[in-house]
């Protein structure tokens, strides 16, 4: 499975923000896509995921209430919803793929595949 993450950019605090993650391959309704972020110096982290169907989803605090993950199995597409962007929401913004069981959707080391990344740069 190939990802590749899109959507970023800069925006004013208050803002929003729709990233998508577009991949390749047949069986992308198998998998579990989570979304992770990075900010300059600090160690990456889990945002949110969602299941294989997108009947569930799970949200760090950090970003609960101003998030939405949604796919899209039939374009083979997963999406992060953002609003009411801060400054700390500043990062580079990772998709991944795993078919792990969604209890463990937080745990970035059970993610199989990455995308390359998409920066999201929110300004006060």
């Amino acid at each position: 499975v190939q990802l590749q993450a899109s959507g970023g950019g800069l925006v004013q605090a208050g803002g929003s923000l729709r990233l998508s993650c577009a991949a390749s391959g047949r069986t992308f309704s198998e998998y579990v896509m989570g979304w992770f972020r990075q900010a300059p110096g600090k160690e990456r982290e889990f945002v949110g995921a969602i299941s294989w169907s997108g009947g569930s989803t799970y949200y760090a605090d950090s970003v609960k209430g101003r998030s939405t993950i949604s796919r899209d199995n039939a374009k083979n597409t997963v999406y992060l919803q953002m609003n009411s962007l801060k400054p700390e929401d500043t990062a580079v913004y990772y998709c991944a793929a795993g078919r792990q069981n969604f209890g463990f959707a937080l745990f970035s080391y059970r993610y199989d595949y990455w995308g390359q990344g998409t920066l999201v740069t929110v300004s006060s």
